[in-house]
Protein backbone atom coordinates (compact mmCIF):
# COMPACT_ATOMS: atom_id res chain seq x y z
CA UNK A 1 0.00 0.00 0.00
CA UNK A 2 2.64 2.26 1.03
CA UNK A 3 4.30 1.75 -2.57
CA UNK A 4 1.02 2.70 -4.40
CA UNK A 5 0.62 5.80 -2.03
CA UNK A 6 4.70 6.93 -2.99
CA UNK A 7 4.38 5.50 -6.84
CA UNK A 8 5.21 8.06 -9.64
CA UNK A 9 1.49 7.38 -10.90
CA UNK A 10 -0.29 7.84 -8.15
CA UNK A 11 0.94 11.00 -7.30
CA UNK A 12 0.58 12.04 -10.79
CA UNK A 13 -3.30 10.99 -10.78
CA UNK A 14 -3.65 13.12 -7.47
CA UNK A 15 -1.97 16.62 -9.50
CA UNK A 16 -4.15 15.78 -12.11
CA UNK A 17 -7.41 15.84 -10.58
CA UNK A 18 -6.41 18.71 -7.82
CA UNK A 19 -5.51 20.78 -11.14
CA UNK A 20 -8.08 20.04 -13.04
CA UNK A 21 -10.21 20.78 -9.81
CA UNK A 22 -8.78 24.25 -9.08
CA UNK A 23 -8.75 25.39 -12.90
CA UNK A 24 -12.55 24.88 -12.95
CA UNK A 25 -12.50 26.96 -9.92
CA UNK A 26 -10.67 29.94 -11.22
CA UNK A 27 -12.29 29.86 -14.72
CA UNK A 28 -15.82 29.68 -12.65
CA UNK A 29 -14.39 32.39 -10.73
CA UNK A 30 -13.03 34.96 -13.48
CA UNK A 31 -16.72 34.81 -15.22
CA UNK A 32 -18.19 36.75 -12.44
CA UNK A 33 -15.45 39.56 -14.09
CA UNK A 34 -16.00 39.02 -17.46
CA UNK A 35 -17.39 41.90 -19.52
CA UNK A 36 -20.68 41.19 -21.57
CA UNK A 37 -19.29 42.95 -24.35
CA UNK A 38 -16.89 44.93 -26.13
CA UNK A 39 -13.07 44.75 -27.54
CA UNK A 40 -12.10 42.78 -23.45
CA UNK A 41 -13.46 40.02 -24.29
CA UNK A 42 -10.82 39.36 -26.31
CA UNK A 43 -7.80 40.12 -23.99
CA UNK A 44 -6.44 37.12 -21.65
CA UNK A 45 -7.05 37.83 -17.89
CA UNK A 46 -3.58 36.71 -16.05
CA UNK A 47 -3.69 35.58 -12.90
CA UNK A 48 -1.07 36.72 -10.94
CA UNK A 49 0.32 34.60 -7.88
CA UNK A 50 0.35 36.85 -4.38
CA UNK A 51 2.11 35.99 -1.27
CA UNK A 52 2.94 37.52 1.50
CA UNK A 53 5.65 39.86 1.99
CA UNK A 54 7.46 38.75 5.33
CA UNK A 55 7.38 35.23 4.23
CA UNK A 56 10.51 33.37 4.49
CA UNK A 57 12.49 32.26 1.50
CA UNK A 58 12.49 28.35 1.50
CA UNK A 59 15.18 26.35 -0.48
CA UNK A 60 14.33 24.23 -2.90
CA UNK A 61 14.03 21.08 -1.98
CA UNK A 62 15.00 18.42 -4.04
CA UNK A 63 13.20 15.26 -4.58
CA UNK A 64 9.98 16.81 -3.61
CA UNK A 65 6.90 17.16 -5.45
CA UNK A 66 6.79 20.74 -5.23
CA UNK A 67 5.66 23.55 -7.81
CA UNK A 68 8.29 24.80 -10.45
CA UNK A 69 11.38 26.84 -10.17
CA UNK A 70 9.81 29.72 -12.74
CA UNK A 71 6.87 29.95 -10.02
CA UNK A 72 9.12 30.23 -7.61
CA UNK A 73 10.64 32.80 -9.22
CA UNK A 74 8.22 35.38 -9.40
CA UNK A 75 7.45 34.95 -5.28
CA UNK A 76 7.52 38.58 -5.13
CA UNK A 77 6.13 39.53 -8.56
CA UNK A 78 6.39 39.89 -12.11
CA UNK A 79 8.74 43.20 -12.74
CA UNK A 80 6.51 44.41 -15.25
CA UNK A 81 2.94 42.92 -17.07
CA UNK A 82 1.49 44.66 -20.36
CA UNK A 83 -0.54 47.88 -18.78
CA UNK A 84 -3.71 47.69 -20.67
CA UNK A 85 -6.45 49.85 -19.24
CA UNK A 86 -9.94 49.99 -20.44
CA UNK A 87 -11.38 53.29 -20.84
CA UNK A 88 -15.13 54.76 -21.14
CA UNK A 89 -14.45 55.36 -24.91
CA UNK A 90 -11.09 53.24 -25.73
CA UNK A 91 -8.85 50.53 -24.57
CA UNK A 92 -4.82 51.25 -24.16
CA UNK A 93 -1.54 49.70 -24.05
CA UNK A 94 1.01 51.85 -22.07
CA UNK A 95 4.73 51.50 -22.52
CA UNK A 96 6.16 52.64 -19.04
CA UNK A 97 9.63 53.10 -20.97
CA UNK A 98 8.71 55.72 -22.72
CA UNK A 99 6.04 57.09 -21.37
CA UNK A 100 3.20 57.04 -23.86
CA UNK A 101 0.87 54.52 -25.18
CA UNK A 102 1.91 51.87 -27.54
CA UNK A 103 -1.79 51.60 -29.15
CA UNK A 104 -4.57 52.76 -28.81
CA UNK A 105 -7.93 51.42 -30.04
CA UNK A 106 -11.32 52.27 -29.90
CA UNK A 107 -14.61 51.70 -32.08
CA UNK A 108 -16.31 54.71 -33.85
CA UNK A 109 -19.65 54.35 -35.11
CA UNK A 110 -22.47 57.25 -36.18
CA UNK A 111 -23.83 57.45 -32.74
CA UNK A 112 -20.15 57.90 -30.66
CA UNK A 113 -19.01 60.81 -32.57
CA UNK A 114 -22.42 62.69 -31.92
CA UNK A 115 -23.44 64.29 -28.79
CA UNK A 116 -23.37 67.20 -26.31
CA UNK A 117 -20.45 66.81 -24.66
CA UNK A 118 -17.81 70.33 -25.07
CA UNK A 119 -13.81 70.23 -24.98
CA UNK A 120 -13.99 73.09 -23.07
CA UNK A 121 -14.57 71.07 -20.05
CA UNK A 122 -11.76 68.92 -20.40
CA UNK A 123 -8.45 69.29 -19.03
CA UNK A 124 -5.29 67.15 -19.68
CA UNK A 125 -4.07 65.10 -16.43
CA UNK A 126 -1.88 62.52 -15.93
CA UNK A 127 -2.76 58.98 -14.92
CA UNK A 128 -2.94 57.98 -11.77
CA UNK A 129 -3.12 54.30 -12.87
CA UNK A 130 0.52 54.65 -13.87
CA UNK A 131 3.54 54.51 -11.25
CA UNK A 132 4.69 58.24 -10.92
CA UNK A 133 8.33 56.65 -11.86
CA UNK A 134 6.41 55.99 -15.09
CA UNK A 135 4.33 58.94 -15.81
CA UNK A 136 4.02 61.27 -18.02
CA UNK A 137 2.79 65.05 -16.78
CA UNK A 138 1.64 68.36 -18.15
CA UNK A 139 5.37 70.32 -17.01
CA UNK A 140 6.90 67.45 -18.85
CA UNK A 141 5.33 68.86 -22.07
CA UNK A 142 5.37 72.56 -21.23
CA UNK A 143 7.98 74.63 -23.29
CA UNK A 144 9.00 71.38 -25.62
CA UNK A 145 7.69 73.22 -28.72
CA UNK A 146 5.45 69.90 -28.92
CA UNK A 147 1.43 69.60 -28.53
CA UNK A 148 -0.15 66.64 -26.55
CA UNK A 149 -1.03 64.68 -29.35
CA UNK A 150 -4.14 62.72 -28.70
CA UNK A 151 -4.02 58.93 -30.28
CA UNK A 152 -8.00 58.37 -29.26
CA UNK A 153 -9.36 61.74 -30.46
CA UNK A 154 -11.90 63.65 -27.96
CA UNK A 155 -13.97 64.39 -30.95
CA UNK A 156 -14.78 60.71 -31.72
CA UNK A 157 -16.63 60.51 -28.31
CA UNK A 158 -19.16 63.27 -28.05
CA UNK A 159 -21.45 60.66 -26.81
CA UNK A 160 -20.85 61.09 -23.23
CA UNK A 161 -19.09 63.71 -21.05
CA UNK A 162 -17.37 60.58 -19.50
CA UNK A 163 -16.23 59.45 -22.71
CA UNK A 164 -14.18 62.60 -24.05
CA UNK A 165 -13.13 63.32 -20.48
CA UNK A 166 -10.82 60.42 -20.57
CA UNK A 167 -8.92 60.63 -23.92
CA UNK A 168 -7.59 63.87 -21.87
CA UNK A 169 -5.55 61.09 -19.74
CA UNK A 170 -1.32 61.67 -21.03
CA UNK A 171 -1.57 57.79 -21.05
CA UNK A 172 -2.94 58.50 -24.43
CA UNK A 173 -1.02 61.30 -25.50
CA UNK A 174 2.19 61.11 -27.68
CA UNK A 175 4.49 64.34 -28.34
CA UNK A 176 3.71 65.67 -31.78
CA UNK A 177 4.88 68.25 -33.99
CA UNK A 178 2.52 71.05 -33.54
CA UNK A 179 1.64 71.66 -37.40
CA UNK A 180 1.18 67.82 -38.19
CA UNK A 181 -0.99 67.60 -34.75
CA UNK A 182 -3.03 70.45 -36.03
CA UNK A 183 -3.19 69.64 -39.91
CA UNK A 184 -2.95 66.67 -40.98
CA UNK A 185 -3.54 64.25 -38.01
CA UNK A 186 -6.53 66.19 -37.06
CA UNK A 187 -7.58 65.94 -41.09
CA UNK A 188 -7.22 62.09 -40.96
CA UNK A 189 -9.18 61.98 -37.40
CA UNK A 190 -12.16 64.04 -39.43
CA UNK A 191 -11.64 61.70 -42.31
CA UNK A 192 -12.16 58.45 -40.12
CA UNK A 193 -15.28 60.01 -38.39
CA UNK A 194 -16.51 60.85 -41.96
CA UNK A 195 -16.20 56.88 -42.53
CA UNK A 196 -19.11 55.87 -39.82
CA UNK A 197 -21.40 56.85 -42.40
CA UNK A 198 -20.57 54.63 -44.85
CA UNK A 199 -19.59 51.50 -42.02
CA UNK A 200 -21.66 50.33 -39.16
CA UNK A 201 -18.66 50.05 -36.80
CA UNK A 202 -14.95 51.70 -37.33
CA UNK A 203 -12.22 50.42 -35.24
CA UNK A 204 -9.26 52.58 -35.17
CA UNK A 205 -6.18 51.41 -33.79
CA UNK A 206 -3.48 53.91 -33.28
CA UNK A 207 0.53 54.21 -32.03
CA UNK A 208 3.85 55.70 -32.26
CA UNK A 209 6.55 55.01 -34.50
CA UNK A 210 10.49 54.56 -33.78
CA UNK A 211 11.82 53.97 -37.71
CA UNK A 212 15.25 53.63 -38.68
CA UNK A 213 17.19 55.68 -40.33
CA UNK A 214 20.78 55.01 -42.71
CA UNK A 215 23.37 57.44 -41.03
CA UNK A 216 26.41 58.54 -43.50
CA UNK A 217 28.25 55.76 -42.06
CA UNK A 218 25.70 53.41 -43.95
CA UNK A 219 24.39 52.03 -40.34
CA UNK A 220 20.81 51.77 -39.47
CA UNK A 221 20.16 54.11 -36.26
CA UNK A 222 17.26 54.30 -34.32
CA UNK A 223 17.33 58.12 -33.14
CA UNK A 224 13.86 59.86 -31.10
CA UNK A 225 14.24 62.94 -29.00
CA UNK A 226 12.93 62.80 -25.48
CA UNK A 227 11.33 65.36 -23.12
CA UNK A 228 11.52 65.46 -19.61
CA UNK A 229 11.14 62.05 -17.76
CA UNK A 230 11.86 61.21 -20.69
CA UNK A 231 8.71 61.05 -22.60
CA UNK A 232 9.89 59.41 -25.95
CA UNK A 233 9.31 61.93 -29.17
CA UNK A 234 8.26 59.19 -31.73
CA UNK A 235 9.73 59.30 -35.55
CA UNK A 236 6.59 58.58 -36.98
CA UNK A 237 2.44 57.74 -36.19
CA UNK A 238 0.46 54.88 -37.56
CA UNK A 239 -3.10 54.64 -37.53
CA UNK A 240 -5.35 51.50 -38.76
CA UNK A 241 -9.15 51.78 -39.88
CA UNK A 242 -11.33 48.72 -39.88
CA UNK A 243 -14.45 49.74 -41.59
CA UNK A 244 -17.03 47.13 -40.95
CA UNK A 245 -20.11 46.40 -42.86
CA UNK A 246 -22.88 43.48 -44.19
CA UNK A 247 -19.82 40.89 -42.47
CA UNK A 248 -16.92 42.09 -44.15
CA UNK A 249 -13.95 44.02 -43.24
CA UNK A 250 -11.83 46.82 -44.57
CA UNK A 251 -8.69 48.16 -43.26
CA UNK A 252 -6.86 51.66 -43.92
CA UNK A 253 -3.50 51.82 -42.51
CA UNK A 254 -1.81 55.08 -42.73
CA UNK A 255 1.53 56.39 -41.78
CA UNK A 256 3.07 59.86 -41.28
CA UNK A 257 6.34 61.62 -40.12
CA UNK A 258 6.33 63.39 -36.97
CA UNK A 259 7.29 66.33 -38.79
CA UNK A 260 5.67 69.55 -40.90
CA UNK A 261 3.23 67.74 -43.63
CA UNK A 262 2.36 68.92 -46.49
CA UNK A 263 -1.07 69.17 -47.49
CA UNK A 264 -2.02 65.53 -48.50
CA UNK A 265 -5.46 63.32 -49.24
CA UNK A 266 -5.92 60.51 -46.28
CA UNK A 267 -5.39 58.16 -49.68
CA UNK A 268 -2.29 59.67 -50.08
CA UNK A 269 -1.20 59.00 -46.57
CA UNK A 270 -2.49 54.91 -47.10
CA UNK A 271 0.47 52.63 -45.31
CA UNK A 272 1.18 49.26 -46.38
CA UNK A 273 -0.33 46.84 -43.89
CA UNK A 274 1.98 44.21 -43.25
CA UNK A 275 4.62 46.75 -43.42
CA UNK A 276 3.27 48.99 -41.17
CA UNK A 277 3.46 45.71 -38.14
CA UNK A 278 6.55 44.95 -39.52
CA UNK A 279 7.93 48.08 -38.19
CA UNK A 280 5.87 48.53 -35.09
CA UNK A 281 5.78 45.19 -33.75
CA UNK A 282 2.03 44.97 -33.52
CA UNK A 283 -0.65 42.46 -35.11
CA UNK A 284 -3.78 45.08 -35.83
CA UNK A 285 -6.28 42.71 -36.73
CA UNK A 286 -5.26 39.75 -35.33
CA UNK A 287 -8.71 37.76 -34.71
CA UNK A 288 -9.64 38.31 -38.56
CA UNK A 289 -8.14 35.24 -39.98
CA UNK A 290 -9.22 32.98 -37.22
CA UNK A 291 -13.18 33.83 -38.78
CA UNK A 292 -14.71 33.53 -41.64
CA UNK A 293 -15.17 37.49 -42.20
CA UNK A 294 -14.15 38.56 -45.56
CA UNK A 295 -11.27 41.07 -45.25
CA UNK A 296 -9.97 43.76 -47.77
CA UNK A 297 -7.14 45.36 -47.25
CA UNK A 298 -7.07 49.25 -49.23
CA UNK A 299 -3.40 49.90 -50.24
CA UNK A 300 -1.28 52.54 -51.22
CA UNK A 301 -0.86 53.38 -54.93
CA UNK A 302 -4.15 51.13 -55.91
CA UNK A 303 -7.84 52.58 -55.90
CA UNK A 304 -9.38 49.19 -55.67
CA UNK A 305 -9.18 46.04 -52.50
CA UNK A 306 -6.28 43.79 -52.31
CA UNK A 307 -5.68 41.21 -50.51
CA UNK A 308 -2.68 39.51 -52.13
CA UNK A 309 0.22 42.13 -52.10
CA UNK A 310 4.14 41.76 -51.68
CA UNK A 311 4.56 44.71 -49.22
CA UNK A 312 8.27 45.38 -48.43
CA UNK A 313 9.77 47.86 -45.81
CA UNK A 314 12.26 50.49 -46.95
CA UNK A 315 15.05 50.27 -44.28
CA UNK A 316 16.84 52.96 -45.73
CA UNK A 317 14.25 55.82 -46.92
CA UNK A 318 11.77 54.21 -44.07
CA UNK A 319 9.31 53.85 -46.80
CA UNK A 320 6.31 51.55 -46.03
Amino acid sequence: MQRLFCSRWFISGVSLAVGAGAGVALSGGLSLFRPEGGVLQRIPVIPIPSVNAASEIVPYPHGQLTPSKSTAAVKYGFPSLSQIKSRESYVTCYDPRIRTPAWVIEQLSAETVRGTSERKLCDFKEDESVHVYHRATNSDYKGSGFDRGHLAAAANHKWNQKAMDDTFYLSNVAPQNPHMNQNAWNNLEKYRRALTKHYTNVYVCSGPLYLPRQEPDGKMYVKYQVLERPVAVPTHSSRCNSGEKLGEVELRQYVMPNATVERRSARALLGAHRGIERASGLMFVPNIQRGPTVCRLLMPGTLSPSIHTRVKYNMKTCEL
